[in-house]
């Protein structure tokens, strides 16, 4: 199934659209959120169903992980149970990655043939191979799935580097050949190759001759700077065609976000906002706020007056500080729903920049509050 972007505005390289699936279609640039097991951690997907922004944008695609649930519940039973939709209670779009940056952070080891790892469940040894992969993805039953690729830690030598590239472009050859649900379930390639400019551009026209039915670029925000990164992105950038998305994996920051769509960007995923709404520091338009800092014990004022969730709308700092210090998984589910529809709505001032052709204004009043955060948690 192969996913066409309609470009509907564009200024500069950043553009805005409107990508048509089986399932409806969603506007682009869109943030996923991350629910690693099929569901986002502290929050259901009826909250999550619920959220809107001042816009009235909502969440339109969840990512799920295929290596924890290939492990716990197993694909099979998600497909028992009526595919990942179904089975997570989400009805709008829904992507899973192929696992591999989980098994490659548990230190496989790699053939040719594909990675063999031991759960971190149970200790157990398991196989991930391309063509595994993209069964168990088709088993899950998202809308978009991802080919098994080899992410490098950054920095890594050059031959490091090569051989993911090596690798990356053998498995998705094989991913390919084995996807069969090409009907309804899109297979998106991945471009590696670090932050070495010639090897992204080599990897990504390799993967286009392989005519996926959308690209992503991996490997990035894995410790390398942003101005490392968005060089060796935009080499990559430049190989993908213009009319399909194009997937910046792993990266969750405000303003990497905002560096990736000036340079074409329309689809991001991170766990950053959830994973900084747990431990208390919530996104605001005036940056980063430690709600567990001793300043909000009787606040009554709200994190954002201006922010349209429930959070925001209903609850004070001061309760809010004090949940948090207890460890309340209540503080945990209304941080988070605030830190969503934050990270939503900034696209959505994105996205209404790109239209009023005042992107660059934008990027200047944004670029002073998120300097100091660096890129987003990896692919």
């Amino acid at each position: 199934m192969k996913l066409k972007l309609e470009i509907t505005a564009t200024d500069g390289l950043a553009r805005t659209g409107v990508v048509s699936t089986t399932r409806g279609s969603f506007a682009t640039p869109v943030f996923m959120p991350v629910g690693t097991r099929g569901a986002i951690r502290s929050l259901s997907t009826h909250e999550l169903a619920g959220l809107r922004t001042a816009e009235g944008s909502r969440a339109e695609i969840l990512l799920a992980n295929t290596y924890h649930l290939m492990l716990r519940p197993g694909a099979e039973t998600v497909d028992t149970l009526g595919g990942l939709h179904r089975f997570s209670g989400f009805t709008g779009h829904m992507l899973t990655d192929s696992g591999g940056y989980q098994v490659f952070s548990l230190a496989p080891k790699v053939t040719a043939e594909g990675a063999r790892f031991k759960s971190t469940y149970d200790g157990t040894s398991h196989m991930l191979t391309p063509e595994g992969a993209v069964k168990t993805q088709e088993l899950l039953g998202a809308d978009m799935q991802m080919v098994l690729d080899v992410c490098a830690p950054l920095p890594s030598s050059e031959s490091v580097l090569r051989e993911a590239v090596e690798t990356t472009a053998a498995w998705a050859a094989r991913a390919r050949l084995a996807h069969r649900r090409t009907h309804d379930q899109a297979l998106l390639g991945i471009v590696q190759g670090g932050d070495n400019i010639v090897l992204r551009r080599e990897s990504a026209q390799r993967t286009v001759e392989l005519d996926f039915d959308a690209y992503a670029v991996g490997g990035l925000s894995v410790g390398e700077t942003r101005e490392r990164m968005l060089p060796a992105l935009q080499s990559a950038l430049a190989e993908l065609p213009v009319d399909q998305p194009r997937y910046l994996m792993g990266v969750g920051d405000p303003l990497s976000i905002l560096e990736a769509v000036s340079l074409g960007v329309d689809m991001f995923d991170c766990v950053l906002p959830t994973r900084l709404a747990r431990h208390g520091t919530l996104l605001t338009n005036t940056g980063r706020l430690n709600i567990k800092r001793a300043e909000f014990a009787r606040s009554e004022d709200p994190v954002d007056p201006n922010c349209p969730c429930a959070t925001c709308v209903n609850y004070p700092r001061g309760l809010l500080r004090h949940l948090s210090c207890l460890g309340e998984s209540t503080a945990h589910t209304l941080c988070t729903i605030h830190n969503l529809t934050w990270i939503l709505g900034f696209v959505d001032q994105i996205r209404m920049a790109i239209v009023a052709g005042k992107l660059e204004d934008f990027r200047s009043q944004v670029t002073p509050v998120w300097s100091t955060m660096g890129p987003g948690l990896g692919e």
